[in-house]
């Protein structure tokens, strides 16, 4: 059994990791609060490019593009967001999974699909396993700016005009709640999704051309898109890593008042001890 100087350093040394353990639960807790701001403002703006995106695809009948139309499919890009660090319970191997999963599922070989990784934990997995990465974006901050993925975002839809890939998909995590995070796959290109029934259409004057409006504006909807799934995702990171910290100082209050216990039985088992010593020695005098 160890001595009670060990047990006392153990629950010291507990009691110290729960104390940083409780603080960054508060901290991620702070961060999370803040992504699901990111999200909600910038919902209204998806929302209305959304709108005149479809009206100006589905509004003219002359109009064409080949990021709205299908061709064949002779190899598929994803595009894959993680995190830059760890201590996020199983937020990036979640994605990871269900990355792997998907690629198994439809792939035979390397030759038929690109991975382009938003954060370093993905990008050194991914390398270190052998997939194919072609790109990939670390240093992404919590609370990301437009900017921070616009590069990759516009890398991205440029492979997929000129022909690197035929087909575009991403993987996140979606944020549900503060205890439920999902994995989500989209199709992001080509844009065969769009609905003439279940959108409401508003009529526009184009200016020189529709045709020209699409070439602006349908790179733009795209990168908003992954955009939107990269706040999305920073929402259910900061809620993974809050969980894991309560988690974490749950699991550090346990272990707390099991080694009090333990403290408590040998402190008194020494203390009977040295009784039974007493006693014995006073009774030998008599």
């Amino acid at each position: 059994m160890a001595s009670l100087r060990d047990i006392k350093s153990r629950i010291n040394s507990t009691k110290k990791t729960s104390q940083i353990t409780k603080a960054m639960q508060m901290v991620y807790s702070a961060k999370m609060n803040r992504a699901i701001l990111n999200v909600k403002a910038f919902a209204p703006y998806m929302t209305k490019v959304e709108e005149v995106t479809h009206s100006v695809a589905l509004g003219s009948s002359v109009a064409a593009h080949p990021m709205l139309q299908s061709r064949p499919v002779k190899k598929t890009g994803y595009i894959i967001i993680t995190s830059e660090r760890g201590l996020a319970g199983a937020y990036n191997s979640n994605v990871l999974r269900k990355l792997g999963q998907t690629i198994r599922e439809r792939h035979q070989s390397k030759d038929e699909y690109t991975i382009i990784v938003v954060g370093r934990i993905g990008r050194d997995f991914l390398v270190k396993q052998g997939y194919n990465v072609i790109l990939d974006a670390a240093g992404i901050p919590d609370l990301p700016d437009f900017l921070d993925i616009k590069d990759v975002a516009s890398k991205s839809v440029g492979m997929f005009a000129d022909g690197t890939f035929d087909e575009l998909n991403i993987f996140y995590s979606h944020y549900v709640s503060a205890i439920q995070q999902d994995v989500v796959e989209k199709k992001l290109l080509p844009l065969t999704d769009l609905d003439r029934s279940e959108t409401k259409l508003t009529s526009y004057e184009f200016e020189p051309s529709a045709e020209e409006i699409l070439d602006v504006l349908l790179p733009q909807y795209t990168e908003s898109l992954i955009y939107g799934a990269l706040l999305d995702s920073k929402a259910s990171e900061h809620s993974a890593r809050m969980t894991a910290m309560k988690n974490s100082t749950d699991n550090a209050k346990e272990i707390i008042d099991n080694l009090s216990l333990v403290y408590n039985r040998a402190r008194q088992a020494a203390i009977t001890q040295e009784i039974t010593e007493i006693v014995g020695g006073a009774a030998a005098l008599e």
